[in-house]
């Protein structure tokens, strides 16, 4: 079903916010309980939050890089999904000044280095809409270790000011969210920072001023979107705006420091071509703009260098080429539109990009997805020594420190090649269409895939992806 643009979420994020003292919170009875502090995720157990499900998210926030101060206010608009005494939000090392529910002061206390732990005057009942105002401020602490392999994530700090790339477990570093894939919102994003500056976010730009030495934007994202990619990008850049040959408006961002490199040059161009042409593959573009910012993060001392599909203007940390272009347009996709209900199936994302990779090679005179998949699979990426070899690798649950292996990428398109060859194109098209359109705007598991592929095709194939997909060594038959 097609979604209308809310004017009431997008007129409550930008209401004005008042905010008074903190009240006692009324005891809950036993007909109301506690929210559960996380969704369980098998690699993130304590990510997300149960007992209610998030609509739209406001976030109206000030960063001024001289400072690194981050000062928020989130206006977070939610069902009940439990007769609800209390429930927690995901916030990363931030300081709390004040929550209220309803407009109404409501207790909180901080547990661990992430959740906020909410007690509203009285019980929400199930069913019951309701409405959460958090304050708060402090530097964003950015994230890294092994999950993606050393690299900074999540509020990244650069010289002109800051780049968001959140996945899996960043969002809480700069706003108050149930921080899982599996709760979806809508969400309308409105940064000021020092005049000069630009905040490049998620969506439409609605609106953009500047007054007394700042300049404001305001951005709104009227699909639903997984916490992790939504993304704040505040720096120097040169802004253009398009739209594609299908109508999609388009908005591309380019730091000045990367402008005169061939390939951020040619990003505008690529993207344009992914979004349309990729919608001839897979049924219409999910989204109701396109884009891309193109950062100077992959030189010292940032040197960050990957991109992430953040949801309808990808973000590339350096200039990169067309085929990561269309690796992150194919993700609007699979991984965006269709996102993982367990982050251990990260390889329907990521496969998914990875084949589309190769497809879009082989439609544009290059070499075939089957000549892709043979020379993978004769010389398979290599990997560090400190990480499991690529065929030992069980990429239907890598574990989390191993969610971003190469096997993860390279292992789930040859699956999908392979799955190509066994039941055909036409039938593997339909597979491809008919996944995205059943599961839009929702989550999806390895299992669901599993069952889909055997309806369209007819066929059992509980053997064939026990090899590809759950076997740590080197398929030789399927």
């Amino acid at each position: 079903m097609a979604m209308r643009r809310s004017p009431y979420l997008l007129s409550l994020a930008l209401a004005a916010l008042g905010v008074t003292a903190l009240a006692p919170a009324a005891l809950a009875d036993g007909r109301f309980t506690a929210g559960s502090a996380g969704l369980g995720d098998p690699y993130f157990p304590e990510l997300g939050n149960g007992g209610y499900d998030v609509r739209h998210y406001g976030l109206d926030t000030t960063y001024d890089p001289a400072t690194d101060v981050l000062k928020g206010t989130a206006v977070i608009s939610a069902r009940a999904t439990q007769n609800l005494s209390r429930f927690n939000l995901d916030l990363y090392k931030m300081n709390v000044r004040s929550v209220r529910v309803d407009g109404k002061a409501a207790r909180f206390t901080r547990t661990g280095e992430r959740e906020l732990v909410v007690t509203p005057p009285r019980g929400l009942r199930k069913d019951r809409a309701f409405t959460v105002t958090v304050r708060y401020d402090g530097v964003p602490q950015t994230l890294g270790g092994p999950i993606v392999f050393g690299l900074p994530y999540g509020w990244i700090h650069t010289p002109d000011g800051a780049s968001v790339s959140s996945e899996p477990d960043g969002a809480s570093t700069w706003f108050p969210a149930n921080d899982h894939p599996r709760d979806k919102a809508l969400f309308t994003i409105r940064t000021t920072v020092p005049e000069g500056l630009k905040a490049i976010a998620n969506g439409h730009l609605v609106k953009q001023w500047s007054r007394g030495g700042s300049a404001t934007f305001v951005w709104h994202e009227d699909r639903p979107m997984a916490p992790y990619l939504a993304t704040n990008s505040i720096g120097r850049f040169n802004v253009s705006t398009t739209e594609t040959g299908k109508g999609i408006p388009q908005l591309d961002a380019v730091d000045p420091d990367a402008a005169a490199h061939p390939d951020a040059v040619a990003t505008p161009r690529h993207t344009t071509r992914a979004t349309d042409e990729l919608a001839d593959y897979f049924g219409r573009y999910p989204f109701t703009t396109t884009g891309s910012i193109v950062e100077n993060n992959g030189v010292p001392p940032l040197n960050v260098g990957f991109a992430l599909e953040t949801q309808s203007r990808p973000i590339y940390h350096r200039p990169r080429n067309e085929g990561v272009v269309v690796h992150e347009i194919g993700h609007q996709w699979f991984g965006n539109s269709v996102s993982t209900h367990r982050w251990k199936d990260i390889w329907l994302n990521e496969g998914w990009a990875r084949w589309i990779e190769w497809y879009w090679t082989e439609r544009h005179g290059g070499q075939s997805a089957q000549e892709s998949f043979r020379q993978t699979y004769d010389n398979p990426p290599a990997t560090p020594p400190d990480r499991p070899a690529f065929w030992e690798l069980v990429v239907a649950d890598p574990t989390r420190d191993q969610m971003f292996h190469g096997a993860v990428y390279s292992r789930g398109g040859l699956t999908l090649q392979a799955l190509r060859q066994k039941i055909g194109d036409e039938r593997f098209l339909r597979l491809a269409r008919t996944w995205v359109e059943r599961k839009k705007y929702s989550t999806a598991t390895t299992e669901e895939f599993i069952s889909l592929a055997e309806k369209i095709s007819g066929r059992e194939l509980d053997d064939f992806f026990r090899v590809w997909l759950y076997t740590p060594s080197k398929p030789t038959s399927w």
